[in-house]
């Protein structure tokens, strides 16, 4: 009845951003996608956590979805919701994984090209599923694994943030530090994503939404100023 929330929540006034996470890949429940599209006040923002990509390392995670549903997911949503910012996170260094998996994962993120990630290391811990596993990946090497991610990761971000540069976006005021104000557009979920960094002799109002023209785009932040 997701769905139905969806619709029920966008006709509430006031609730000008309403925003999605976790949305777990397997059976998907597609028919979110065509609120999300129809709905103004629904963000086009979807975080939808992968974990990982190699076929192998998904059995072991048990998480019932191999990297081709996975393709063919994706796919899917970015033809129902286009422009739609994707997040997913992942994990590196659950038992059993190789170097050949994290090439796969790479290989991944360069065919998808997402938005946002995040990249955890995998926790040895009693009571879950994959205890019954050896931890015999060390924590340099799961740290090491998560960084080398991560900065492949950074340029595709990069990349996709330089065509932002002369855009204007809906924008939040989160806060003001160091005389600057600290936003955030549709696309970036608070305390995660991408933050846009703006300079204003206007007084801004914390909450309020405005306006902002992108003038500099960095591997995860954004420079603007106001134009309405």
């Amino acid at each position: 009845m997701l769905s139905e929330l969806l619709h029920r929540l966008a006709d509430v006034k006031g609730l000008e951003w309403i925003r999605l996470h976790y949305a777990y890949p397997t059976k998907f429940p597609l028919e979110i996608l065509d609120v999300m599209r129809e709905r103004d006040n629904i963000c086009n923002y979807l975080d939808i956590p992968l974990q990982h990509a190699s076929d192998r390392m998904l059995d072991a995670m048990k998480r019932q979805i191999k990297q081709a549903e996975m393709d063919e997911l994706i796919a899917t949503i970015r033809e129902k919701v286009p422009g739609i910012c994707l997040r997913t996170t992942l994990i590196t260094g659950f038992p059993g994984e190789t170097q050949e998996d994290i090439n796969e994962l790479k290989s991944f993120l360069d065919k998808h090209r997402f938005d946002r990630v995040g990249v955890f290391t995998y926790s040895h811990e009693e009571n879950t599923g994959a205890y019954q596993f050896e931890d015999n990946v060390p924590q340099e090497e799961k740290e090491r694994r998560a960084q080398e991610v991560m900065e492949h990761q950074q340029e595709i971000s990069y990349e996709l943030n330089q065509e932002k540069i002369g855009r204007v976006f809906k924008t939040i005021i989160d806060k003001k530090e160091a005389g600057r104000y600290i936003g955030r557009t549709e696309f970036d979920s608070v305390e995660v994503d991408n933050e846009v960094i703006i300079t204003s002799n206007q007084r801004l109002k914390i909450g309020e939404f405005y306006n902002v023209r992108i003038e500099k785009a960095y591997d995860y932040d954004l420079e603007g100023v106001v134009v309405s």
